[in-house]
């Protein structure tokens, strides 16, 4: 892990109409499946959630107690898929649904599963549900401890920043 930054800059970003999805292109690799957690299951979920997110800090998730995440995680609104390479479960992306807009909540691939064009795909794939869902608006934000490729890629998949913020890094990412 790199040293923390002083400040914590988060990206917000949106797309406002689904013309602007520019969904990744490129052959998946065979073994490559995306399944929904059809049933809440926090363990899986916590190991979904360190894995994926350990190096680049995530902490809120860990820190709640049981049944809280499961509250946060069982309503109708709230999907969780689940990318699967050669049967092992390599990443996820969390949607939100939040009136007319959806949330990308939580999204990222285990570290040994980056670098092989899967996140675009993921990624490509939540999207692609949330306006299938219905969504008016679909927004993410990202910040400064997030992988090195994250604003990047929600750029290309046609996401626009609309704001940004900076504020001390909080104790708990240190």
């Amino acid at each position: 892990m790199a040293d923390t930054p002083d400040m914590l800059v988060t990206t917000y970003l949106h797309m406002t109409d689904r013309s602007q999805f520019v969904r990744a292109t490129g052959d998946i690799l065979d073994g490559v499946i995306i399944m929904p957690m059809e049933r809440p299951d926090a363990r899986f979920y916590l190991f979904l959630y360190q894995a994926v997110g350990e190096a680049w800090r995530w902490r809120d998730r860990l820190i709640m107690p049981e049944s809280e995440l499961l509250a946060a995680i069982s309503p109708p609104d709230c999907s969780v898929q689940v990318l699967y390479a050669g049967g092992v479960p390599a990443g996820y992306i969390e949607l939100v649904k939040q009136g007319d807009s959806t949330e990308i909540a939580y999204f990222g691939l285990r570290p040994e599963f980056q670098g092989r064009g899967l996140g675009k795909y993921l990624l490509s794939y939540g999207i692609d549900r949330a306006w299938q869902d219905g969504a008016k608006r679909v927004w993410v934000h990202t910040c400064n401890l997030d992988g090195p490729h994250a604003l990047s890629n929600y750029l290309k998949r046609g996401f626009a920043i609309y704001e940004t913020q900076s504020q001390p890094m909080p104790v708990r990412y240190a």
